[in-house]
């Protein structure tokens, strides 16, 4: 239980910190701005992102609200079902699920995704925000743990449910 909690507690920190920055860069920068960040390595850009990395998929507004929503919904429902139980895959859920309802709350309420953090050093790589982090590294954490974590399958939880 104590791993649900703190990962939930990180999640909702993380979620936070996310609406934050994106309503402090929204209220304090214009559009197109940006402001030095971290020496020569990070600026912060304020763009509004309607599609996904490298805007993909623009003007698809609702197809990723649904998309979103679905693995919101899938990922919660394996946590809620306890199907998920190691520590990494159950860290990585709840990454996966702040960044995503981090990025769903923007794409519902504002039209489009505020990003804001942009490397120098990698001019091609797309503007992200704290959301965009927690997806990518939930998913870099997710696939170790499916490459090299053994869970017990479905068949085995719901077995051990019937013995009790």
């Amino acid at each position: 239980m104590f791993l649900y909690l703190f990962s939930f507690a990180v999640g909702a920190a993380l979620f936070a910190l996310d609406q934050w920055t994106k309503y402090w860069v929204s209220t304090n920068m214009r559009l197109g701005e940006t402001a030095p960040l971290l020496g020569n390595l990070l600026e912060l850009n304020c763009v509004h992102n309607y599609g996904v990395a490298w805007s993909l998929f623009s003007g698809m507004r609702w197809a990723l609200v649904f998309v979103t929503g679905c693995i919101v919904v899938a990922v919660s429902a394996a946590l809620a079902l306890r199907l998920i139980r190691h520590p990494s895959g159950v860290f990585a859920a709840f990454l996966i699920l702040s960044g995503g309802l981090g990025n769903l709350t923007d794409r519902v309420f504002r039209g489009y995704v505020v990003d804001m953090i942009h490397f120098l050093f990698w001019p091609a790589y797309p503007t992200f925000n704290v959301a965009d982090m927690c997806v990518v590294t939930g998913c870099v954490i997710w696939i170790l743990y499916a490459l090299f974590v053994r869970e017990p399958s479905v068949e085995d939880i719901g077995a051990e449910r019937r013995e009790r």
